[in-house]
């Protein structure tokens, strides 16, 4: 059965997942990049940038690998889309990545503010959902067919689909940093209140690989 899954999620010893003060020049806040140094230098990474057969082949790169195959939709908040903020000034921001984004299937952006869908290249169409995560979730589940959907921030995200019990796996990268400010992930949540448990632990060569599931 397909499920909804986050993965290679980074995040800092003293629990944050993005750094304070997102913004054009810092995608994922002021000192955010730190959270995902065990990512970088993977072959997947590499990969995904363009840069041809090189990087490492570890541990870190076999989960930075799982987290981004067979997945059949991918569900986004605003910030991971974008630092524009408020209702859209046109069409101009397509995201991050460019022309070719890195998810190559339907993705559900969520935002209060109506947008038409964008189509990409690479297979990556960008649908913008104002409606709420339940919502996407359906549109997501519909287009994913029995592949994976997965969650792929921001921590913000990922807490409003954790308090209503929507997420069935998590693969969280702890890394070796203090980042003293910015988004925490569990922030207001109980855990296993709401039925979660660590359910595996895997050092890599940069980070340290949680996995949690949800187990009622």
């Amino acid at each position: 059965m397909a499920k909804v899954v986050v993965q290679s999620i980074g995040v800092s010893l003293d629990g944050f997942a993005a750094g304070p003060d997102q913004s054009l020049e810092n995608p994922l806040g002021v000192r955010g990049p730190e959270l995902m140094e065990w990512f970088f230098p993977t072959k997947t990474f590499i990969k995904q940038h363009g840069g041809g057969d090189g990087g490492e082949t570890g541990t870190d790169d076999r989960f930075a690998a799982a987290s981004m195959a067979g997945k059949g939709a991918w569900i986004l908040g605003r910030n991971m889309f974008g630092p524009v903020r408020g209702a859209w000034p046109d069409d101009s921001w397509k995201g991050w990545w460019g022309d070719e984004p890195p998810y190559h299937v339907p993705t559900f952006v969520l935002t209060h503010h109506p947008r038409e869908a964008l189509e990409m290249e690479g297979g990556t169409t960008f649908h913008f959902v104002t409606d709420g995560i339940h919502s996407a979730l359906e549109q997501a589940r519909a287009a994913a067919g029995d592949k994976n959907i997965r969650i792929g921030g921001g921590p913000s995200t990922i807490r409003q689909f954790l308090q209503a019990g929507l997420i069935d796996e998590m693969h969280v990268a702890v890394g070796p940093v203090l980042l003293g400010a910015g988004e925490p992930l569990f922030h207001g949540l109980d855990m296993r209140q709401l039925g979660y448990e660590v359910a595996g632990m895997t050092p890599g060569e940069r980070a340290v690989h949680m996995i949690i599931k949800r187990t009622l």
